[in-house]
């Protein structure tokens, strides 16, 4: 099995951009992605002198990737597609856990499918972060680019034409249209649900049972929570359809 590092790692740089210190993201100071923690961590492990990871090159970078990541995910060894959602994975998330929703998925035959459950499980976990409501939107676009490409790629490397993986891809859009669609039914009915529920008692506080309020303020709080978790699905689905049909067109 061939070495496709340099096939997925621009793939995977595109999303990862330059210099960031944004105050909401946990890995603080970062250039082309490598957190200025993780990067003193590999000059000691390197015995090399500390420096700024706003100094590092590209070729530094490039160096630090593929012995961090690639290799320590054991991406070299993995069928074509499933590397890079495996790569990409550990890189936004760590090693472990991209080999952990790797261990989670294979089981098929179907590699592309083997792309999909990974892609799925991560954005899963995600969506559990509380910085989801600042970084989701970039993510959940990112996910949706790799799975796309993964799935091509997985495809290709099983002898599937050009045609069958754009095939494959508008199948893939109009589901993710769907599944849209039906979030976004949902989500309004929860919110007009919630919007109902908080509305004025019938009867006056003073004579309403206790109970009975506590009651109409969890019912607020699960149709609430429900919006959000169907607008979030929304999300991802729409990005989905729009990776998709890019690939499809």
């Amino acid at each position: 099995m061939s070495d496709r590092f340099d096939e997925c790692h621009p793939i995977t740089a595109g999303h990862e951009g330059g210099w960031s210190d944004h105050k909401d993201d946990p890995g603080g100071k970062t250039m082309y992605g490598v957190t200025e923690t993780r990067w003193h961590e590999y000059q000691d492990k390197m015995k090399m002198k500390r420096t700024p990871v706003r100094n590092i090159t590209k070729a530094q970078a490039l160096k630090f990737y593929r012995s961090e990541f690639w290799e320590a995910c054991g991406a070299s060894n993995l069928f074509a597609g499933v590397d890079l959602a495996v790569y990409d994975a550990s890189v936004n998330s760590g090693v472990s856990r991209g080999r952990k929703w790797l261990l989670a998925s294979v089981g098929s035959n179907d590699h592309s499918e083997t792309v999909k459950r990974i892609c799925r499980a991560r954005l899963s976990f995600m969506q559990s972060l509380t910085i989801w409501k600042t970084f989701g939107k970039g993510w959940g676009r990112r996910v949706a680019d790799i799975e796309v490409k993964g799935v091509a790629m997985a495809l290709a490397a099983m002898g599937a034409t050009e045609s069958r993986i754009k095939a494959e891809a508008a199948k893939e859009a109009h589901a993710a249209k769907q599944s849209a669609a039906a979030a976004s039914s949902k989500a309004k009915t929860a919110a007009g649900g919630a919007a109902a529920s908080s509305g004025a008692p019938l009867v006056a506080p003073a004579a309403a049972d206790t109970t009975a309020l506590l009651l109409f303020g969890a019912l607020f709080l699960f149709l609430a929570i429900g919006a959000v978790v169907m607008i979030t699905r929304k999300r991802a689905a729409d990005a989905r359809a729009e990776a998709y049909g890019k690939a499809a067109a």
